[in-house]
């Protein structure tokens, strides 16, 4: 499984969330192997039940977007919830990629997740994964900015100023570090990675903001939901970088399951995160003040058409086989 990307320039507008949108983002592009009677754009459960998915200990991920170890204790009391709604064990599955996350997904070795916002288009597609569910503040609002820094003594104070220099993406499936950069980069300003500009993958958004604060990077596209939780854990000073961009919101990570399992036993993981206690949690003390606190209900039709946007905007094509 692999993406074929590249960027075709004068197709976004000003804004990233204003991309004048010539063609459908609506049109499904679910792996053949899939069924989407309901045109909700998501693998349906099979109709056949000896086709679902049971297990006894279902698996959870977490979206690597830093270092896997960090999560295995914020989501413990999650998990226990989940355990005491679903009568199933619940195991926390560590993922050190993106791809990885995925991967596990479409084989079947994982069977609920929270996946990052860029990849969750290749997980519906590929991995027949149904995202339901996202972190939320109090009044509703929800999601996070895409921000490109910089060392504070490096020179750049505007994004004509990265040309000749070096430029940090996390992961090519991931959309604030590194789909919707490029889309930016390319349609608004003309600059194209290796002529421009020299590109890393940095592998996640932590060793982004933490290279271009070492100065192995001169820059970095980043999220900044993750910026704020590094610097609420005083691994970042404010004053150790600078923003010369940021985009306007987009969703964040998405939660959902695989399309196989027990449609009961689907409505119980649903039941698990629609009821779980935030308060005193250690879910609120990691995630409260950057990214919500409560889950609310989704659809992938509707929240993420503006990651499918940026997606047909840089040409990405998905290959399940």
């Amino acid at each position: 499984m692999r993406i074929l990307s590249k960027i075709s320039g004068n197709m976004l507008a000003a804004s990233l969330l204003a991309i004048v949108t010539s063609f459908s983002v609506n049109a499904s592009d679910l792996s053949p192997r899939f069924i989407d009677a309901d045109g909700d754009m998501v693998a349906d459960a099979p109709t056949d039940p000896s086709e679902w998915v049971d297990p006894k200990t279902l698996v959870f991920a977490y979206t690597p977007a830093e270092d896997p170890a960090l999560y295995v204790d914020v989501w413990e009391g999650f998990l226990k919830h989940m355990e005491a709604v679903t009568g199933k064990r619940v195991r926390y599955f560590p993922v050190q990629s993106y791809a990885a996350q995925v991967e596990a997904m479409r084989a079947g070795r994982l069977h609920i997740a929270g996946i990052n916002t860029g990849s969750v288009p290749l997980a519906v597609n590929c991995a027949g994964f149904v995202p339901f569910a996202m972190m939320a503040y109090k009044d509703g609002s929800f999601g996070y900015e895409m921000e490109i820094i910089t060392h504070p003594d490096s020179g750049i104070s505007a994004i004509e100023d990265i040309r000749g220099r070096s430029l940090a993406f996390t992961a090519p499936t991931s959309n604030s570090g590194y789909k919707a950069p490029s889309a930016l980069l390319s349609a608004e300003f003309n600059m194209v990675a290796d002529v421009d500009y020299k590109p890393y993958f940095s592998g996640a958004h932590d060793n982004s903001i933490l290279g271009v604060i070492n100065r192995d990077y001169d820059a970095a596209a980043i999220a900044n939901s993750v910026l704020k939780r590094m610097i609420a854990r005083g691994i970042v000073r404010p004053e150790s970088y600078k923003t010369i961009y940021t985009s306007g919101t987009f969703p964040t990570t998405a939660y959902g399951y695989i399309y196989n399992l027990k449609p009961e036993l689907a409505e119980k993981i649903k039941e698990a995160f629609f009821t779980f206690d935030w308060e005193g949690s250690k879910l609120l003390e990691a995630f409260g003040e950057t990214s919500g606190e409560q889950f609310i209900p989704i659809t992938y039709k509707e929240h993420w058409e503006v990651i499918r946007t940026v997606d047909k905007a840089m040409g990405v094509k998905y290959n399940c086989d």
